[in-house]
């Protein structure tokens, strides 16, 4: 098992980002939602837990199905997908990732967002990460890759008009006002004899990433999110997930209580060169699958 903390910050406060962060996934729902495989939102409901109080539970299935090669549709179920499981007690999250037919893959997050730059070395309160095991994400100038580049989600290009912040500058994470830290600590384990470093490593890679490009979006998009109330998001979020979608005809919603995880989260990754860098010799046929995530999804 490989484990790393992530640090993102962002110039925006805890409070405000509790809006930002519940309009990223409303707004990734519904692009993901198109083309007739999506989302579907199986359970939305309150939750508590001890430490952090009042909190929403939410369980979602992402149909991938048709972005599957031909040939691995031969040895998988006719319908492929992803349960999420995720439970908000902000500023603290839990998720949790499954995959239908692919059970030894897992990643395990913990988040926590505080008002502060990146400095607190024990943000979870058992005990301080090791700083060879800390990674600091800067969305200004940390590379993401070409394809998820957008001159509107560039933020040395940035300003906006509701808040007055940006453009961000080389080092605005030292003494921006307000400024906020994203904490997350991953843990990555894939239980296969021969690949399970080399996977593990290129997982986090790629969860980097992930962070990075959701961590920009979120700042980009402030004033699409900026000044809204829950309410508005919440009622966003109903019109997006009653659309009807082609698993509307499968059960959306439940009332059973879900178990809490212990801070797990599995998902699958099938491309070239995926395969390629986990040291496996032929895979010439196989498509790339992506999987977006919000608290992301890995949430920001």
């Amino acid at each position: 098992m490989l484990m790393k903390e992530y640090r993102i910050c962002m110039p925006l406060t805890v409070e405000e980002y509790k809006i930002g962060q519940l309009y990223m996934i409303s707004k990734h729902s519904s692009e993901q939602s198109g083309g007739g495989e999506g989302v579907e939102v199986v359970r939305n409901q309150p939750d508590s837990h001890p430490q952090h109080g009042l909190g929403q539970f939410t369980e979602k299935r992402i149909y991938l199905s048709s972005k599957l090669p031909s040939w691995v549709s031969v040895f998988v179920p006719r319908v492929f997908y992803v349960t999420e499981k995720a439970w908000n007690f902000y500023p603290y999250t839990i998720t949790e990732y499954s995959v239908s037919f692919l059970p030894k893959f897992s990643i395990r997050i913990e988040t926590r967002f505080e008002n502060n730059n990146g400095n607190n070395n024990n943000v979870f309160g058992d005990r301080p990460t090791p700083a060879e095991s800390v990674s600091h994400l800067d969305i200004l100038v940390d590379p993401i890759p070409d394809k998820h580049y957008k001159e509107t989600e560039d933020l040395s290009r940035w300003v906006s008009e509701k808040t007055g912040r940006g453009p961000l500058v080389e080092g605005w994470w030292k003494d921006s006002t307000p400024i906020m830290c994203s904490y997350k600590r991953v843990k990555c384990s894939f239980e296969v004899y021969g690949l399970q470093g080399k996977t593990e490593d290129f997982i986090h890679r790629n969860i980097q990433d992930i962070l990075l490009v959701g961590h920009r979006q979120a700042v980009a998009w402030t004033d699409e999110w900026h000044g809204m109330s829950l309410e508005d998001v919440r009622e966003l979020s109903n019109r997006y997930r009653n659309r009807p979608t082609a698993n509307s005809n499968q059960p959306r919603t439940t009332t059973q209580a879900a178990p809490r995880p212990a801070f797990s989260r599995s998902m699958s990754v099938t491309d070239e060169r995926s395969l390629k860098k986990m040291g496996s010799e032929d895979y010439s046929h196989v498509r790339p699958l992506h999987l977006h995530t919000a608290s992301y999804h890995c949430p920001p």
